[in-house]
C-alpha cells in the first residue's frame, strides 16, 4: 500500500449464494487504490457490481475472496475490524442513492443530522448551533431542523444524507449513485457541492454514477466495471480522451451529444 493511499482493494471478490447450489459472482479480481484526499469516478451499466464494491468497502458485504486496506488496516478481518470499530465508524461514511429510505421517516432532521455526533463524541445530543452549521454546510438553514423527511423535495433529503455522513468528519464517503434520483437541474448543484465540500473538508471520495459527464466533471481518477471485473482504470481525463476498452469506448459512445448532426451521424455508423 502506498503512503499516500488512504483505501487499498485488492483481489476483490464477492459472491451471492441464491440457492443452495447456485451462486452469482457479482464482482471478479477487482483491485484498485484511493489516494488521500482525491475523489474517484466508478462507472458501469446497472448490474456491473458497483454497489457491491462500495458495499465490501463498508462492510455491509463480507468479501468472499481479496482484502481491503483502510489506513493500514485489514478490515475484512474481524478481529482488526473489532478492534478498530470505532474509528472505522466514524472516519468512513455512506451516502446511499435513495434518501427516502436511508433517513428515518419518523425522526427530525436535527436529530438525524445530530444521530452520528451523539453516537460517537461521547458527550450527548450536540447543541443547535453545531447541528445548524453541518445544515449549513449543505445549503439548508435552520428552519428544515423541525420538518420531517417526507416534508422534504428528494435534492433537500439528499442534502440532509450529506450532512449526516460530514458529521463526524470523516476521511472517506463512498457515495453510491448519489444523484440518479434526482432531476438533471439538482443533479448539477449536488455534484457542484460535493466538490465544494470536498475541497473545504479534503475527504476522500468514492463516487459511483451512471452519468458519465458529472464523473468527467468531478472526478480525479476512474474505474470502469464491465460483468464484474474492472477493465480500465486510469486519470479521468485519459480516459474520456483516449479509452482503451471496447467496452468503455461503447459507454461513451452511448453518451448523448446536444448536435443532432453528430447524432445522426453516430446512428449511421451503428
Amino acid at each position: 500500500m502506498e503512503n499516500n493511499s488512504l483505501l487499498d482493494v485488492q483481489h476483490l471478490s464477492h459472491m451471492f449464494h441464491l440457492k443452495r447450489k447456485m451462486t452469482v459472482k457479482a464482482i471478479d479480481d477487482v483491485s484498485f487504490q484511493i489516494k488521500k484526499g482525491e475523489i474517484y469516478g466508478l462507472v458501469g451499466e446497472s448490474g456491473s457490481g458497483k454497489s457491491t464494491v462500495a458495499r465490501c468497502i463498508m462492510n455491509i458485504y463480507k468479501p468472499s475472496e481479496g482484502e481491503i486496506f483502510y489506513k493500514g488496516i485489514p478490515i475484512c478481518k474481524s478481529k482488526e475490524f473489532r478492534k478498530n470499530r470505532k474509528m472505522l465508524q466514524m472516519t468512513r461514511q455512506m451516502i446511499f442513492q435513495d434518501s427516502a429510505s436511508s433517513l428515518n421517516p419518523r425522526m427530525k432532521i436535527g436529530d438525524i443530522v445530530a444521530e452520528p455526533l451523539r453516537i460517537y463524541s461521547g458527550k450527548g445530543r450536540p447543541g443547535k448551533k453545531e447541528i445548524e452549521k453541518q445544515l449549513e454546510l449543505v445549503g439548508l438553514d435552520r428552519s428544515y431542523m423541525e420538518k420531517y423527511p417526507c416534508e422534504l423535495s428528494g435534492g433537500q433529503r439528499q442534502r440532509v444524507a450529506i450532512a449526516r455522513a460530514l458529521s463526524t468528519k470523516p476521511e472517506l464517503i463512498v457515495a453510491d449513485e448519489p444523484i440518479a434520483s434526482l432531476d438533471v437541474s439538482i443533479q448539477a448543484q449536488m455534484v457542484n457541492l460535493f466538490r465544494k465540500l470536498q475541497k473545504e473538508q479534503g475527504f476522500s471520495f468514492l463516487f459511483i454514477a451512471h452519468d458519465l459527464s458529472m464523473v468527467e466533471f468531478l472526478c480525479d481518477r476512474t474505474g470502469v466495471m464491465y460483468h464484474g471485473k474492472l477493465v480500465e482504470e486510469g486519470r479521468t481525463q485519459d480516459i474520456f480522451a483516449h479509452p482503451e476498452h471496447e467496452y468503455t469506448k461503447a459507454l461513451l459512445a452511448a453518451v448523448p451529444i446536444p448536435d443532432p448532426r453528430i447524432e445522426r451521424q453516430k446512428g449511421e455508423v451503428l
